[in-house]
């Protein structure tokens, strides 16, 4: 079942965190935060919704990495109903995808009810002030791809974000699948 999060809440903190990656090394929002903002990103692999623009998602942030936004992903949902987005597999999708971010593991789901995340792909965009400026979509796909050249909205946002400080007032919904939390 779909699920659309709320939009954007203007200058919400950002929640901390330290998570580990597929191999175990400890990661920090410190380690990540850019200067000019920070996009976190609640993704999975087995998601159909994630899948569909997971090409787009690695795109876009290695575009946002070189206007100084730091970029990070992270998988909440319970693996031992959903195991194929365990850490191992995890690692696998990174390196298929060639994440240019790192794709840590939030296994007690601490970090993403902190973060009030709702839905994979969730998108949290924070100016270099750690202030909530865009909780938007990527672009128009759902379950499958759209268009090869639909707006690039949350690139669009963010580079706003490294630029003013402030994100866009009109903001879309990101769209996806439940978090699986644990029961």
């Amino acid at each position: 079942m779909a699920v659309r999060p709320p939009v954007c809440e203007f200058g919400a903190p950002m929640p901390d965190f330290t998570l580990p990656d597929p191999d175990g090394r400890m990661v920090a929002l410190g380690d990540i935060a850019g200067p000019r903002g920070t996009l976190v990103m609640f993704i999975c692999n087995h998601c159909p919704y994630v899948q569909a623009v997971i090409d787009r998602i690695q795109r876009d942030a290695a575009d946002l990495q070189k206007l100084g936004i730091g970029v990070v992903a992270i998988s909440a949902n319970d693996v031992a109903e959903y195991p194929q987005d365990a850490p191992e597999q995890m690692k696998a999708e990174a390196l298929k995808h060639g994440f240019s971010f790192p794709y840590l593991y939030d296994e007690t789901q601490a970090v993403a009810r902190a973060y009030g995340a709702e839905c994979t792909p969730d998108f949290f965009g924070y100016n270099g002030r750690g202030e909530l400026q865009y909780r938007g979509r990527l672009d128009a796909s759902g379950r499958s791809p759209g268009d090869p050249d639909a707006r690039r909205e949350l690139y669009e946002a963010m580079a706003q974000v490294a630029e003013t400080g402030q994100g866009p007032q009109d903001q879309i919904a990101s769209i996806g699948c439940s978090i699986k939390w644990k029961a």
